[in-house]
């Protein structure tokens, strides 16, 4: 259970890395609520994910998943660009998810 408790929290940590993003610097409120919101159940759940998993590999999936959920969204609501190297540095980090997950 821990495991889908930090997949959730991951999850979490995009919904509030984009809500952030349409805060436009804490200006609009109902982003600002979603991310605080998100915040603090993307903690919550990394925080009993970690009751279970080692410190490093829930910190390193957790921070993994928002940066490449984050990413994804960049690109596909945002219009970032989608770049060789972007895409690169994307799947390095999906790599390191999947090694640190089979080497727990």
């Amino acid at each position: 259970m821990a495991w889908v408790y930090l997949v959730l929290a991951g999850l979490l940590e995009i919904v509030w890395a984009v809500a952030m993003k349409q805060s436009q610097g804490f200006t609009r409120i109902w982003p600002t609520g979603i991310m605080v919101a998100g915040m603090i159940a993307s903690f919550w759940l990394l925080a009993v994910a970690m009751r279970t998993l080692p410190l490093g590999t829930s910190y390193t999936i957790w921070v993994g998943i928002g940066a490449v959920g984050a990413f994804i969204v960049g690109i596909a609501l945002f219009g970032e660009p989608m770049t060789p190297a972007r895409l690169l540095a994307a799947g390095l980090i999906i790599a390191g998810i999947i090694t640190m997950k089979l080497a727990t």
